[in-house]
């Protein structure tokens, strides 16, 4: 799917959820369409189980279409993965995925939010952007499968009015 054809009516009848352990056979299908090293069973499992780490899937019909997840350390929280469906994609489950995890890191009181994108991923990048990301610094070769330069990106939060 193309941003053309982003349709609010849809994506209404999308929920955000917590990560469930029954939800990894979906969220794993995913990986696998949308990076070149997915993350393990075993890694999504350990993320579960912590009390710093906060997951959420993206539901349509009971479906899992995207993930996204983050980790809240002091003041700062790092968004360590955001994943959609190829067949969801520009369609603005991405967008209600970044939109919960800035949320949280809000209720979690964050300064900010970090995150590290492949250079070549434009897309994506532009995403961080319209949130307020600014890019602040690159990563030569930070991707170890592909060999490929990190973007590191931050979004600066307002204090608690």
């Amino acid at each position: 799917m193309t941003s053309d054809s982003a349709d609010s009516t849809w994506l209404d009848s999308v929920s955000i959820e917590p990560m469930v352990r029954e939800d990894l056979d979906e969220i794993l299908t995913i990986e696998r369409l949308s990076f070149p090293s997915a993350w393990s069973r075993e890694s999504y499992l350990r993320e579960l189980r912590s009390r710093n780490s906060y997951y959420f899937v993206a539901r349509l019909a009971g479906a899992v279409i995207g993930h996204a997840g983050m980790w809240t350390v002091s003041d700062e929280a790092h968004i360590s993965t955001i994943a959609v469906h190829p067949d969801h994609r520009g369609r603005g489950v991405g967008r209600l995925l970044l939109s919960r995890l800035i949320q949280l890191a809000r209720h979690h009181h964050a300064a900010k939010v970090t995150l590290e994108v492949r250079e070549a991923n434009h897309i994506a990048r532009s995403l961080y952007r319209t949130f307020g990301f600014d890019e602040a610094g690159v990563l030569p070769r930070y991707y170890g499968d592909t060999g490929e330069t990190g973007v590191i990106m931050c979004k600066v939060l307002s204090p608690p009015t």
